[in-house]
């Protein structure tokens, strides 16, 4: 069916049903071979409940993609809300024991989710069937949230990052993009996905690191990451 198709929001339970349904008959047969008429049964709604919600199975695809992906962010803030917002983070030791505790978190709460992980795995499969995703604003609102706290622990004094955005897809990179890179075994593993989590948090502190006392400038550029491809985005 053509994307030129109106769709009508509908009721939120039976969008809800819909995505779920969608998701795993995604992820269980693909979705090539994933009919409608299978969405929908498995839904409980009709096939024209199908279509009239979201139009055609790309579009149905996008959708759970971009749901994942409202999670994710809505995870996120959370988590750096939790740990990296507000007072008592006023030395080296305060935010390398932040940084590992929202990584940490961040590992228990998406790398061990199976419909985070189930999102990533449409993406990668199924990337040229959507060309929304280029430079999506779902990715760029992810990257914002940790970048914000980057650039207020640059301006105290406790990191120097000159490009909070750069910092916040290297913090990614060396940590839920790792776990990502795991054989799926050792992705389940929750002390592993820890291990490599928390490794990454003080990494990136080591990185980026202010060098000269608190409160000053920085008076050199920061530490030089090689930069990491960007994620698989996961809405």
């Amino acid at each position: 069916m053509s994307d030129d198709k109106p769709v009508r929001e509908g009721q939120a339970y039976k969008r809800t049903a819909i995505l779920a349904a969608a998701q795993a008959l995604f992820v269980q047969s693909g979705v090539e071979r994933t009919s409608m008429d299978a969405v929908a049964a498995r839904a409980g709604v009709s096939k024209r409940t199908v279509y009239d919600y979201y139009g055609d199975k790309r579009r149905l695809l996008l959708g759970v993609i971009e749901e994942a992906g409202e999670s994710v962010l809505a995870t996120l803030r959370q988590l750096v809300d939790q740990h990296l917002t507000g007072a008592g983070i006023d030395d080296d030791r305060d935010l390398g024991q932040a940084l590992s505790a929202f990584a940490a978190d961040l590992g228990r709460s998406l790398l061990l989710s199976s419909d985070y992980v189930a999102a990533v795995r449409l993406i990668a499969e199924n990337e040229p069937l959507l060309p929304e995703l280029e430079d999506h604003p779902l990715d760029d609102a992810h990257t914002q949230v940790l970048a914000e706290r980057i650039a207020h622990f640059s301006s105290v004094g406790l990191l120097q990052a000159h490009d909070p955005g750069l910092a916040a897809a290297h913090f990614q990179g060396l940590t839920t993009l790792r776990v990502l890179n795991e054989p799926a075994r050792r992705r389940a593993d929750a002390a592993n996905v820890e291990r490599i989590m928390i490794d990454g948090a003080r990494a990136f502190q080591r990185a980026y690191r202010r060098e000269g006392p608190r409160g000053q400038p920085p008076s050199q550029p920061e530490t030089a990451l090689n930069p990491t491809r960007r994620p698989e985005r996961a809405g």
